[in-house]
């Protein structure tokens, strides 16, 4: 239809507002599965010490004769040390007066909402640095070196696979000094229900009830395609009436050992595939993730955010099946 010579349509017009939603969304990802499921404790000092207590094997040989006038004295079940180092980990922003006073959109700008999102990036910072393989450092003096806490990969030794060429971590002294030995890139290998099963049981076997399976998303697809889940496939829980959905991958994986739930991890290697116990990963807090205002300089305020912590793990209660391939 014609319209009218003149006729002002949006078109032509420059000023218009754009349409931009004041709802903000964060398309960055906050999810933290191994930092949210540990259990939390307050530190002492910046080098945290447990103990573990390992009890003697089960034998089928103890009996004595009844009346026995002088029985042997058993070893004593003793404590091990070990430790770990706390690690500060922090974001600064910085807000100009005149940011602060404008009308921006969804306010993204403003003191607060940076110090929202700096809060929510420490969060996922922690995570990356629980599940990094990399080793303790106790740090140096005048700030040469910072603390390092030590990762997941550097405190599991005994319920583990590993690809040809990998290789355990060390500890002395009961603290990690030395990362796992990744496998090279020729040596990684696809996730079997083998592998998954084998370090299962090998966590049941050393009295463990492991609970989660951490992974990233290749393997998480990878583990939803293991074979007999067909009947897994589908899901009337959420259906309408009469209906089926079809699911493609599965969150729990039924062990011979207890039911796992599967945590896909954006944090986390892609090339390492836990199996944890959560009663046994501790986060020990020295300093609680805070905001403090620094000094004021000038047309604008400036706030540290800052947190810590120190992680470890009883390392006969988790697993990892390592070196996988990512692709």
């Amino acid at each position: 239809m014609a319209q009218n010579t003149g006729t002002v349509e949006t078109y032509d017009v420059t000023t218009i507002r754009e349409d931009i939603s004041d709802l903000l969304k964060s398309i960055s990802p906050t999810e933290t599965p191994v930092f949210s499921m540990c259990k939390q404790r307050k530190a002492g000092n910046t080098y945290v010490e447990f103990a573990e207590i390992s009890l003697a094997a089960a034998s089928s040989a103890n009996q004595v004769a009844e009346g026995e006038a002088s029985p042997a004295n058993d070893a004593g079940t003793l404590p091990v040390r070990k430790g770990t180092y706390t690690e500060i980990s922090d974001k600064v922003v910085e807000v100009s007066t005149t940011d602060e006073a404008v009308n921006g959109v969804a306010n993204a700008q403003t003191l607060a909402q940076q110090i929202a999102f700096k809060t929510k990036e420490i969060k996922r910072d922690a995570e990356a640095s629980i599940t990094a393989n990399k080793a303790a450092n106790a740090g140096a003096a005048n700030g040469a070196t910072a603390r390092v806490t030590p990762g997941l990969p550097a405190w599991l030794t005994s319920n583990v696979s590993r690809g040809t060429g990998g290789a355990n971590p060390t500890l002395s002294g009961g603290t990690p000094n030395a990362a796992a030995t990744d496998a090279s890139a020729g040596n990684v290998r696809a996730i079997t229900e083998a592998m998954l099963a084998d370090v299962v049981a090998s966590c049941w076997e050393n009295g463990a009830e492991p609970s989660n399976i951490v992974c990233g998303s290749h393997v998480k697809q990878a583990i939803s395609a293991f074979s007999g889940n067909a009947s897994k496939q589908y899901d009337y829980s959420n259906s309408p009436a009469g209906r089926r959905a079809i699911v493609a991958g599965f969150s729990v994986y039924e062990s011979d050992f207890g039911t796992l739930t599967v945590m896909p991890s954006r944090f986390s290697r892609g090339r390492d595939c836990f199996v944890l116990d959560p009663e046994h990963l501790h986060i020990a807090t020295l300093q609680p993730l805070t905001q403090k205002p620094l000094a004021r300089t000038g047309h604008s305020e400036r706030r540290l955010i800052s947190m810590e912590m120190g992680f470890y793990a009883y390392e006969t209660a988790n697993g990892i099946i390592a070196d996988l391939a990512t692709s």
